[in-house]
C-alpha cells in the first residue's frame, strides 16, 4: 500500500492512497481514522462520526448514502474529524472522566474554533 502524509487540522496523518484510512498520534497513542457509511457501520446511524477509545479508532461517515446533504461536505467532514480528535485528546489526557470533557458542546467548540485559534497563534508567533 502506497502511503502519503496529509496535513489536516495541523496534525500530520498517515493515509492510504485513496485517503480513506489514516493513523495519527494522539499523546503517544496511535489512533486509526477511517471513513465508512451507515450501511457498513450501524454506529453511524445516529451520528456523523465517533471516537472508540477502546479500539483507538475514529470513524467518520462518508455521507455517500445522503448525497446533497451539505454544500461543502469536505469542510464539514474535516470539522467532524477535529471533533472526534478532540474526544481522543481529552480521553488520552485523562480528562474523559470529567463531565465537561464529555460535553458535546465543549468538544464541538474546540472543533469549530481550532482553525481560528491556530491562525491567531501563528499570526502572533505563539506557535
Amino acid at each position: 500500500m502506497e502511503a502519503a502524509y496529509v496535513a489536516m487540522c495541523g496534525v500530520f496523518l498517515l493515509c492510504d492512497k485513496e485517503g480513506k484510512e489514516m493513523t495519527v498520534n494522539v499523546l503517544g497513542t496511535e489512533y486509526t481514522i477511517k471513513e465508512t457509511n451507515k450501511v457498513d457501520d450501524t454506529n453511524l446511524e445516529t451520528c456523523d462520526g465517533y471516537c472508540d477509545t477502546s479500539t483507538k479508532t475514529i470513524v467518520i461517515d462518508t455521507f455517500k448514502d445522503s448525497p446533497g446533504s451539505l454544500g461543502d461536505l469536505e469542510a464539514y467532514k474535516k470539522k467532524v474529524v477535529r471533533h472526534e480528535l478532540a474526544h481522543a485528546f481529552l480521553y488520552e489526557s485523562g480528562l474523559s472522566c470529567n463531565s465537561w470533557a464529555k460535553d458535546e458542546e465543549v468538544v464541538d467548540w474546540i472543533a469549530l474554533q481550532f482553525p481560528k485559534l491556530l491562525t491567531a497563534f501563528e499570526q502572533c508567533g505563539a506557535i
